[in-house]
């Protein structure tokens, strides 16, 4: 079988390559898109609106997170289906008429719905329980009827198998009008109650407490998309119906969170998988019509998945790696600040004992070596002159050989950083018992999200408003030895003092 599938596929290949060069492929494709053939001028627009639909409806199922409603609903048309036939048949009637299957197909779905509430209901059976329980039962009476139909006499010429892998090629005009007056009608449903819907989605017990009829909405819901169902067994079956119902709602929502765009982009996603999918299988005779629409709508939630907008894979790691840069580039700022800090400190006051509110009071930030940044930071070097790197066009510091310095606007900057981080860490301290030691890890995880507001509530807090300055340091840090005052670098190298050299540096920072 393998082998069969790999010698069609090899066939397919050489026809399409030759299709190419011989200029027919264009030449089909044209015929195509003029819509020349009658077949393509009903088909063509019938699964279109039917993406349309399916996207629309999908989109409240899967906010709704009932994303296989649509499957079991779409199985438990199977025994309506083939009962319809075999009713009508014995009667006398036409078991063929469409109309016929397609009442059947409504009933046996509305009583897949009422299965799946009472079991919810009066059951303490989950939902995905009482879903598996209604579709394999309904689906395995389908099966068992359809055996029943194949044997009567115009069983076999029922193709009655159609409605459960599809067959758009035999889709009539009537068949187009209606799914697309279904279409219409889904659309008319739901913008009528899309403030209920979306409600019954996000919120289902505030809805309930304000009096909205929960039961209500829910069978409005599951009517809908045993609607899109039944219009759907025609074009893909009731196997591949469940794509449209799910595919292209949740290609929607990489490109946006906002509920109305979410439909729309949905149903424009179900509309084009259809389109482009009909068209594709038009032009290659061979391949159905089904199983490429929901190829296609495939395809396209794989380039929502890398590339949407909102939540798409590339887009994430790309704000990922911003968000890092940001970060490093604040805690690159705020650690020259720190070390400028104690190097004018140090020089003003030739030893650490007393205290600094700041470097803004010196004129010219002192530079400070890329060694004492790689020891402070923890980072490589690589990383640290890739940053330096950054900064340096940003225009916020200055590079000297192996030290850096900040400019007056990397320094008024640099301040507001560090100031933003001390009063985020005085407030762990005084409010949130967070202790002195750890509290820098803390705060350096939170500062970076700090909104305006906040910091403002920081300053008013802690009576910090007037004072633009950043704050003393509410906890220790230990100096490089670069920066120590003489008498206490004597003392870490001969070894005498280590713990006076750190608590004589503690009022710094």
């Amino acid at each position: 079988m393998n082998v069969f599938a790999v010698d069609l596929f090899a066939v397919d290949l050489f026809a399409f390559i030759a299709a190419v060069e011989s200029g027919s492929l264009a030449e089909q494709l044209r015929h195509v898109v003029q819509l020349e053939q009658y077949n393509t001028r009903v088909v063509i627009p019938g699964v279109t609106a039917l993406g349309c639909c399916a996207g629309l409806v999908g989109s409240f199922t899967l906010l709704r997170r009932r994303a296989l409603m649509g499957d079991a609903l779409s199985h438990a048309t199977l025994p309506g289906i083939a009962l319809a036939f075999i009713l009508v048949t014995l009667a006398g009637g036409d078991g063929k008429s469409l109309p016929v299957l397609l009442l059947g197909a409504t009933l046996s779905g509305l009583l897949g719905v009422a299965a799946i509430l009472l079991i919810r209901n009066l059951t303490r059976l989950k939902e995905d329980a009482a879903l598996g329980i209604v579709l394999s039962v309904f689906f395995g009476a389908g099966v068992a009827l359809l055996g029943v139909a194949q044997q009567m006499p115009a069983g076999h010429a029922a193709g009655l198998e159609s409605f459960i892998y599809g067959k758009t090629a035999s889709m009539k005009a009537d068949d187009a009008r209606l799914i697309m007056f279904a279409a219409a009608g889904s659309f008319l449903v739901c913008v009528m109650l899309f403030k209920e819907l979306k409600l019954l989605c996000f919120d289902e017990g505030f809805a309930g407490s304000e009096g909205y009829p929960l039961l209500l909405l829910d069978l409005v819901l599951m009517s809908l998309v045993v609607v899109t169902s039944i219009v759907g067994l025609q074009a893909v079956g009731l196997v591949l119906v469940i794509a449209l119902l799910v595919i292209p709602a949740a290609a929607a929502r990489f490109w946006t969170a906002a509920m109305w765009k979410t439909a729309a982009i949905a149903s424009l996603i179900g509309g084009l998988g259809g389109l482009i999918g009909a068209v594709v299988s038009a032009v290659f005779e061979r391949l159905p019509s089904g199983a490429m629409i929901v190829l296609v709508c495939a395809a396209m939630f794989l380039l929502s998945l890398l590339f949407g907008t909102h939540r798409g894979v590339v887009v994430r790691q790309w704000r990922r790696m911003a968000l890092n840069r940001s970060i490093d580039h604040q805690h690159l700022l705020r650690a020259i600040y720190e070390l400028s800090e104690a190097a004018a400190a140090s020089r003003r006051s030739g030893n650490s004992e007393q205290g600094v509110a700041g470097a803004n009071d010196v004129r010219e930030p002192p530079a400070v070596l890329v060694a004492d940044l790689v020891n402070m930071r923890s980072w490589s070097l690589r990383r640290l002159q890739r940053q330096i790197r950054r900064s340096h066009r940003a225009g916020w510091i200055v590079p000297s050989g192996d030290s850096v310095r900040l400019t007056a606007g990397g320094a008024k900057e640099a301040a507001r950083l560090t100031r933003q981080h001390r009063l985020w860490e005085l407030y762990l301290i005084t409010h949130a018992d967070v202790a002195a030691a750890t509290v820098d890890r803390d705060a350096d995880s939170l500062e970076h999200v700090l909104e305006p507001e906040i910091v403002a509530e920081l300053e008013s807090l802690l009576d910090h408003g007037d004072d633009v300055r950043p704050p003393v340091s509410p906890h220790e840090m230990v100096l490089p030895s670069s920066l120590l005052p003489e008498h206490v670098q004597s003392l870490s190298t001969t070894g005498e003092g280590p713990e006076n050299a750190s608590a004589e540096t503690s009022g710094k920072t």
